[in-house]
């Protein structure tokens, strides 16, 4: 019965009465032109071709006048009559020719692509915004291949367990069908109607079309490309950027089309080079060709190449109707291509949305999105697949098949599962049961062992175990087993963390035991770099206690942009004290250890307390957009600040607490892209005591500072004071942190840093604490060395005219670990 009932389902998923018209797209030499379009005249109805120049087009029987069109070839136009059954036709298109026989350039006079250049730059808004709203269906499709790999990445075999050792092979393979609604300032939304991806059956793959707009004054390809984006050959500056030369004309459906070459003025600058090909007296644009190499500010990759075509459509305005993007490039010795397309189809330039049919959520994914069958794909795909990418869907789905198998699982656990020096050492050992679907692992021993004056020699082991359930819903539990071995003492503790929430991420957490905390619980610095300082330099920066504790918190995304959450922490707090016989591997007669606790704010250590604590937090980011799964929603954020507010109780009595406050902070954090301008990034905050009846200096307000060359997040954080200098309680206090992130500005004027594309970056600090202290940083440095590290020089003013300066190295990526 359900083999019948699947049979029927087949059969309906294929059209009716439609026939097939396919066949290949080729130039006079037979070699396939890749994504060539084929379309019905007059119309932006149609299909693409593959990679290898195949296509089909399913057309009701009728006549129909076809045309073939590529960039760069001459388009082909021919009339059929559709039958009832299914035949080929075959393209076979002749490379462009250009007409120059009516252009007279004379002598030291401008070349006529300049002219045409300045009337599209004159009429690029109006072209930007002429379509005020539309709906069509988009299909997508990405692949990524590899050409060569290393044998070994971070110390660890490179193996895709495929079974095949050849170094060329494809590794990604998606297609998604979406209907995509735009309406203008910045409305949009997609519903995936199908999605696929090669090997993962439950995944969700390529789906968010993004149509790059030359038309746009700057053009974004992404942050991680370049977080300036590109100059546009058309935008309102781009004579300050490109040279221009006219190629010639050409004729398309009865339009008049020329081709401009654009060529960048200077190397190092954010431009593309390439062809654009302008529609004459409309003056817009027909079709692009252009690339961006490494010489031109492009990140991560080595080229990447654009090609667009634009077609007429009712209302005298054009559409896209295809988007290829070519990206190459080779980084730790992984060599990669590929190719991402876009066919744009079934346009209603005026439709009627309903009230609110625009929301946050601009991305989702129908239920049975993934769940298609081949059947269906090769029923309703508008570009079929290329015997390469038939062979790898095979190969991918039948490897996830295998791998579903406890036989195989059993025997990836035996691969993956074996002891590595390197992670005993530096990265951590993990280990997998992937029938279970567990994890547990163990830290490096470079983290478990450590020095200070108090514990001396430490061992901190921490190892952890990790259960995962259906969608986002997971369970970790982490003892961790701490023993000094000069003092004896021995702090056991153990933490659970629970993720779930089908809609929005709930995280619900415990911890207790007993456990040695720094007077800052966010523990100000790491005590492996407090080891280097105590052992090497007689700086025993890190101040610790002991306490017996238990904590409990909730956190909640409640949608909106909102997330809400709740602490309580209890802590039975010791002091602790410096070992009698304390030693550094040198002794500096100029110096001495001191004491453990922070005596830039006390006299003595803290005595013993008991200390109950409630804290209640929130965060709110207008405008916040998701990404709706079946099972889940996804924050991708927005173009607002976010705005975090905390209030913090110190409950006197409760289990005999000492303590008794009440402190509140607010803080307003955003990231302003300025495009070619750059990138700045601030955060300001204000919060202080309403009340300190009765506090200890793990209760203060703390602003962290730093005193080694390992630069701290520069957002919250100070460069150059001691870790405790302003920690405080008063009934006000506010910090501002400002940087501005030139990401090639300047740079690429100046030869060498161009060279190895490296960037500026300033920014300053200011902290003021009532009743009048205030301080001051400025800093200047260099990021993107070999793409991870920054340095900078860091100058301090302090309210008594003292001038500290010093020098700061950091790894951006790694520093968000606090």
């Amino acid at each position: 019965m359900h083999k019948l009932l699947a049979f029927f389902l087949i059969i309906l998923t294929f059209p009716a009465n439609s026939t097939t018209v396919s066949g290949w797209v080729r130039d006079k030499s037979g070699n396939a032109i890749p994504f060539a379009s084929i379309l019905i005249k007059g119309t932006t109805k149609g299909t693409s071709a593959n990679a290898k120049g195949f296509y089909n087009l399913e057309l009701d029987p009728g006549s129909y006048v076809l045309m073939a069109q590529h960039v760069g070839h001459r388009s082909l136009v021919v009339s059929i009559k559709v039958l009832k059954s299914p035949f080929d036709l075959n393209f076979e298109l002749e490379e462009q020719q250009y007409n120059l026989k009516e252009v007279v350039v004379k002598s030291g006079g401008e070349d006529p692509a300049y002219a045409i250049i300045r009337k599209a730059i004159s009429l690029r808004e109006e072209h930007l915004k002429e379509i005020k709203r539309f709906q069509c269906e988009v299909y997508l499709k990405g692949q990524l291949q590899l050409r060569d790999y290393p044998k070994k990445f971070f110390g660890k075999s490179v193996d895709f367990e495929d079974g095949d050792t050849s170094k060329r092979k494809m590794i990604f393979l998606s297609e998604s069908i979406v209907k995509y609604a735009v309406e203008e300032p910045d409305s949009k939304k997609i519903d995936v109607i199908s999605s696929k991806v090669g090997g993962q059956s439950d995944g969700f793959g390529f789906a968010n079309p993004q149509i790059i707009s030359l038309y746009e004054n700057i053009v974004s390809l992404g942050r991680g490309l370049n977080p300036r984006g590109f100059v546009s050959p058309i935008s309102n500056s781009a004579l300050n950027y490109y040279k221009y030369k006219f190629e010639g004309t050409f004729y398309e459906n009865g339009k008049e089309i020329s081709r401009i070459k654009i060529i960048p003025k200077r190397k190092y600058e954010p431009v593309f080079s390439g062809y654009i090909n302008i529609v004459e007296d409309e003056w817009r644009i027909q079709s692009v060709q252009v690339k961006l190499v490494k010489e031109q500010a492009i990140q991560l990759l080595d080229t990447l190449v654009l090609e667009q075509l634009y077609v007429p459509a009712p209302g005298n305005v054009w559409v896209i109707k295809s988007q290829i993007l070519y990206p190459s490039g080779k980084i730790f010795g992984f060599d990669f291509w590929g190719n991402f397309l876009q066919v744009y189809d079934k346009f209603d330039l005026n439709p009627t949305f309903k009230k609110k049919f625009f929301d946050h959520t601009i991305l989702k994914f129908e239920d049975s999105a993934n769940r298609k069958t081949m059947a269906y794909w090769d029923s309703i795909r508008p570009t079929p697949l290329a015997l390469e990418e038939k062979k790898t869907y095979r190969k991918l789905d039948s490897l996830e098949d295998e791998r579903r198998s406890p036989r195989y699982l059993d025997s990836l656990d035996k691969r993956r599962n074996k002891f590595s020096v390197l992670g005993f050492l530096v990265t951590g050992n993990s280990y997998s049961v992937q029938k279970k679907k567990t994890m547990y692992g163990f830290p490096p021993m470079i983290s478990s062992f450590f020095y200070n004056t108090v514990e001396g020699g430490v061992l901190d082991f921490a190892p952890y175990y990790t259960k995962n359930f259906s969608g986002r819903e997971s369970l970790t539990i982490t003892p961790d087993f701490r023993y000094g071995f000069a003092n004896h003492h021995f702090n056991p503790s153990i933490f659970l963390n629970y993720k779930y929430g089908k809609k929005y991420l709930k995280t619900f957490a415990v911890s207790g035991g007993s456990k040695v905390f720094q007077f800052n619980n966010d523990s100000p610095i790491l005590p492996l770099l407090n080891t280097f300082t105590t052992l090497i330099s007689e700086f025993n920066y890190m101040k610790i206690y002991e306490a017996d504790y238990f904590k409990v918190s909730y956190t909640t995304g409640v949608g909106n942009g909102f997330t809400l959450g709740a602490d309580f922490n209890f802590q039975n707090r010791k002091p602790l004290e410096n070992l009698a016989d304390m030693k550094s591997w040198k002794d500096f007669s100029n110096r001495n250890f001191t004491p453990n606790y922070p005596s830039e704010i006390a006299q003595s250590n803290m005595a013993a307390n008991k200390a109950s604590i409630l804290t209640i937090h929130a965060s709110w980011k207008p405008g916040t957009n998701y990404i709706e799964l079946p099972d889940q929603k996804i924050s991708i954020g927005s173009k607002y600040p976010t705005l975090s507010a905390s209030f913090t109780q110190g409950i006197n009595g409760l289990f005999a607490s000492d303590v008794s406050y009440s402190k509140w902070h607010f803080e307003i954090t955003d990231n302003l892209n300025l495009k070619l301008g750059g990138r700045i990034n601030y955060a300001f905050g204000i919060g202080g005591f309403l009340n300190s009846d009765k506090l200890f200096i793990p209760d203060y307000q703390h602003i962290q500072g730093n005193q080694t060359i390992l630069a701290t997040p520069y957002l919250n954080s100070f460069q150059l004071p001691a870790y405790y200098q302003f920690s405080n309680t008063s009934k006000l206090t506010a910090t501002a942190h400002l940087e501005y992130h030139l990401n090639g500005i300047l740079t690429n004027k100046i030869p060498g840093f161009r060279n190895l594309n490296l960037f500026f970056v300033t920014g300053g600090s200011a902290l003021y604490v009532q009743p009048g202290t205030q301080y001051y940083e400025a800093y200047f440095g260099i990021e993107n060395i070999f793409k991870i590290f920054r340095f900078d020089f860091v100058q301090g003013f302090e309210q008594n005219g003292g001038r500290p300066s010093g020098f700061r190295i950091s790894m951006p990526f790694f520093n968000n670990r606090r």
